[in-house]
């Protein structure tokens, strides 16, 4: 959902290999050994037997916790100076909605997003950053057992920062061109399967600058790949070698 349309855009729109994520194949490879650590201890029924001398402090007796079914809040959040234009929330959500779960003994996987509590920002959100690492907004809040959703963090954590990243240098950028449109043309610079979700990067930026400056400066971008999740088509005239010619 960004800020502008109130619409959240969903799997229909990112097409995420669910399968192969579920199984840990976007995730760096320790996430996945955590899962099987938990998912073992959770077999056995373990209940945490050791001393925590930081729980101790606070007063708490984490004897017998149940490890193997632990439930954690996890938070993600941007430390960019001196902001930051999300953008990524949406594909973060499909990827949790899509692979949040477990497998079962017969393969088969079970969807477990219905017992999480989620809280998002909004694509187009600029959220600040003073530089303190212990003074951050999350944009991101998942509440639930770590295990049925530790694999996503590599994959949701990419979503949100590249598509951030964008999104920022082109709000920096247009501020730079003082209201001039400003033509998004990166497809020959990176991978083809990247420019939908760097289009839509564009457009969330163009979007913000526009309201909070007051102009109204077009989205232009250069393929129609690039304007898939927002229904923009790519433009041109014709290239430099073709003139030349």
């Amino acid at each position: 959902m960004s800020i502008f349309d109130k619409q959240r855009l969903t799997n229909e729109s990112f097409k995420i290999d669910a399968e192969r994520m579920r199984s840990g194949w976007y995730s760096d490879k320790y996430f996945e050994n955590i899962v099987g650590m938990l998912s073992v201890l959770a077999q056995r029924s373990y209940g945490f037997q050791g001393h925590s001398y930081r729980m101790a402090a606070a007063g708490i007796d984490p004897s017998g916790i149940d490890i193997g079914n632990l439930e954690v809040e996890m938070q993600w959040f941007t430390r960019r100076q001196p902001f930051s234009v999300v953008a990524g929330v949406d594909k973060a959500l499909a990827m949790l909605a899509c692979c949040t779960g477990y497998f079962a003994p017969d393969s088969s996987f079970v969807n477990t997003y219905d017992q999480l509590e989620v809280e998002a920002v909004h694509d187009g959100v600029i959220v600040p950053y003073s530089g303190d690492p212990q003074n951050v907004r999350p944009v991101l809040r998942v509440r639930g057992r770590y295990r049925d959703f530790a694999l996503l963090e590599t994959p949701t954590l990419g979503a949100l920062t590249r598509a951030t990243r964008i999104a920022t240098n082109v709000y920096n950028v247009l501020g730079a061109a003082r209201g001039k449109p400003v033509l998004f043309f990166p497809a020959r610079f990176d991978a083809h399967e990247v420019q939908a979700a760097d289009g839509y990067a564009y457009n969330i930026a163009v979007q913000r600058f526009n309201m909070d400056h007051g102009h109204t400066v077009g989205s232009f971008i250069s393929t129609d790949a690039q304007g898939d999740w927002w229904g923009g088509l790519g433009g041109g005239t014709v290239a430099h070698a073709a003139i030349a010619a």
